[in-house]
């Protein structure tokens, strides 16, 4: 086939890729496996070559990230189920004082997000924003944005969390780096969208509680934020923190000390992301767990909940695998590569632009990040990007994937009911605090590529 067949076969995956999950409401595993098959056949391959593609292209994605995702899920299960996400709100609101609380707020979001999936880290912790807005009388926008903002953050660009990790595996990143990449454009991101513009918002749209949710939900919320048998805050902030910490020294250790050597033997295993996040978890079972008398039985179940929304996430994960290696064997990606050294377009900027297309056509940050990672990962050895690059690259895919969230994205719904917010107001709170992320990420993510 012509490199301009190749090019309209492309062009055709993606929008056949969106049709179906946005008109045919086909779940995105299933969508991705058919526009892999379709786009292997109509090229030329043989359906033994495109039945090896898919084979090459899902093993080799999902053994890397099934263990991360999996076990990540069941220290962050467990994590919920202790009280965690409210010791660290409680604690860090109380070292910042009531007047700095929007601060506190975000730190916590930011936290408390990287094991625990931002819809649950947020329905667990609303109660508390609302405890807040109804002493404060403040518009509960003051509160909820910064702590929005501090989950989106690092639910998008600090793994181990679902997103970062599937962009990490598809493209071959160095999780160590894109944690540190993360935490340095998340950081910038959370200020500007959290405390900044939530204090800006908040004294143009005055939001009260929700009537209905203030029966379900408030006296719950009083009664957690004085309850003293919740886990301590060190011990929270340093099982969240352990896995990272192994994974950045594992990457600075294999940068420092000799190969061979016994000590960056052991770092390296230690510091393998499957290894951290299992130590981690097992630490986790034991002092949040068994020592806080949950039997074996409940802390299997526990566990085990976990594991559904984790399975989806690895599924979707390995068959975006799968259609990158379809591209690759079709030579499509060598196309895409010339054709943006034709159009003098950088790669980050290239990424971001389809990451963000996808996320505003079909709403799912998770399937605009795994299509992207597929489009831009054939590319990758035609460039020769390898090294902290690549970080860069999640980086980025992940803030086209956060832009403009809007009606065909759950999160946008969440925080509409949540909140007690109308659509537009939804926009202009939500989407607004969304897009910003997005922008402040990526400018970070092209700064740092100048000296990469």
């Amino acid at each position: 086939m012509s490199s301009t067949g190749l090019i309209l076969l492309a062009v055709f995956g993606v929008a056949l890729l969106l049709f179906l999950v946005m008109k045919t409401k086909l779940q995105a595993f299933i969508a991705l496996l058919v526009v892999s098959y379709l786009i292997g056949l109509l090229s030329g391959m043989s359906p033994e070559e495109v039945l090896q593609a898919v084979s090459d292209g899902m093993g080799g994605t999902v053994a890397e990230v099934a263990i991360i995702i999996g076990v990540g899920a069941m220290f962050g299960e467990i994590l919920k189920a202790s009280g965690g996400a409210e010791r660290l709100a409680m604690t860090l609101m109380d070292k910042f004082g009531e007047k700095r609380v929007n601060w506190a707020l975000m730190l916590t979001g930011f936290i408390i997000s990287i094991p625990v999936f931002l819809d649950v880290a947020f329905v667990i912790l609303i109660p508390i924003l609302y405890s807040l807005a109804q002493k404060t009388k403040k518009s509960l926008l003051f509160f909820a944005i910064p702590l929005l903002a501090g989950l989106a953050v690092t639910h998008s660009f600090v793994p181990p969390t679902p997103g970062p990790i599937a962009v990490s595996s598809l493209l071959g990143a160095n999780l160590g780096w894109v944690i540190l990449f993360g935490l340095i454009a998340g950081i910038p991101a959370a200020i500007i969208a959290g405390p900044i513009f939530g204090t800006y918002i908040s004294k143009k749209i005055h939001v009260e509680v929700p009537k209905e949710m203030l029966k379900n939900m408030a006296d719950e919320a009083r009664g957690k934020v004085y309850d003293k048998d919740l886990p301590s805050f060190r011990m929270i902030a340093s099982l969240i923190l352990l896995p990272l910490f192994l994974i950045l020294l594992n990457t600075f250790t294999s940068a420092s000390l000799p190969e061979g050597s016994t000590l960056r033997s052991a770092l390296t295993f230690v510091g393998n992301p499957g290894v951290a996040l299992t130590i981690t978890a097992l630490l986790t079972f034991y002092l949040l767990g068994t020592r806080r008398g949950y039997s074996k039985d409940e802390i299997q179940e526990i566990a085990t909940k976990a594991l559904e929304p984790a399975g989806i996430i690895i599924l979707i994960t390995g068959a975006g695998g799968v259609f990158g290696q379809v591209l690759v064997e079709t030579g499509i990606g060598d196309i895409i590569a010339d054709t943006m050294t034709n159009l003098n377009m950088p790669i980050l900027v290239f990424a971001f632009i389809v990451s963000g297309a996808v996320r505003i056509a079909q709403g799912s940050a998770t399937v605009a990040m795994v299509t992207a990672a597929s489009l831009v990962s054939p590319v990758i050895d035609t460039l020769g990007i390898e090294g902290p690059m690549l970080a860069l690259m999640v980086i980025t895919i992940a803030s086209g994937a956060t832009i403009a969230s809007h009606v065909n994205d759950s999160g946008f719904w969440l925080v509409n009911r949540f909140l007690g917010l109308s659509e537009k107001d939804t926009l202009k709170t939500w989407t607004v605090m969304e897009t910003i992320i997005g922008f402040v990420g990526f400018g970070v993510a092209l700064i740092l590529s100048m000296f990469v």
